[in-house]
């Protein structure tokens, strides 16, 4: 639209599609449902769930390397640890279909950001939405700016009114309830 282009491209339906979470807690949860909404089939994985808390969620348990194989969008949920730190490799990221997208709006640090960046330039996945990046702010020459299959956002979806209010709110009440001893 910045450069006076309209519909360049055909985009894909969600509905019948297989979305696979990585990282099925409090968001992971909230996109599944939103994922069984758009009608479709919703796997997970994370080290610590289980089968009926995947089902619990509207999601059913598959191992992280099925989760890339079946996926058509692989979507990373995960908290960054030192367990989680580079957990998705190069490996899984060749697993995944010509035809998938992967989407990180979690940590950039869960992935091999080079290999993704190798992925997406010789089109053996379809594409990426990254809102996380291995340094932030992302340099300005850096490779996933250039290519045509991604999508590009700051990590910004806790940026907003409610959530700064909350925030301050509670460093507010934090401090009050320090300075009174509690």
């Amino acid at each position: 639209m910045r450069q006076g282009l309209w519909q360049t491209g055909v985009g894909f339906d969600l509905a019948g599609k297989v979305l696979g979470i990585v990282g099925l807690r409090r968001i992971g949860s909230r996109i599944a449902a939103f994922g069984n909404q758009l009608g479709m089939r919703v796997v997970a994985w994370s080290a610590n769930l289980t089968e009926r808390r995947a089902t619990a969620s509207g999601a059913g348990y598959t191992p992280l390397d099925d989760l890339f194989k079946q996926s058509d969008n692989v979507i990373l949920q995960l908290r960054l640890s030192e367990r989680t730190k580079g957990i998705i490799t190069a490996r899984h990221i060749s697993l995944m279909r010509s035809s998938a997208c992967l989407v990180n709006t979690a940590r950039g640090q869960l992935s091999d950001e080079a290999a993704l960046v190798i992925a997406l330039r010789e089109n053996r996945i379809r594409g990426a939405a990254l809102a996380v990046f291995q340094w932030e702010p992302l340099p300005t020459d850096h490779p996933l700016r250039s290519l045509e299959n991604v999508v590009l956002t700051q990590h910004m979806g806790y940026v907003s009114v409610e959530s700064y209010d909350q925030f301050f709110r509670q460093a507010v009440e934090n401090i009050e309830a320090y300075l009174e001893g509690r």
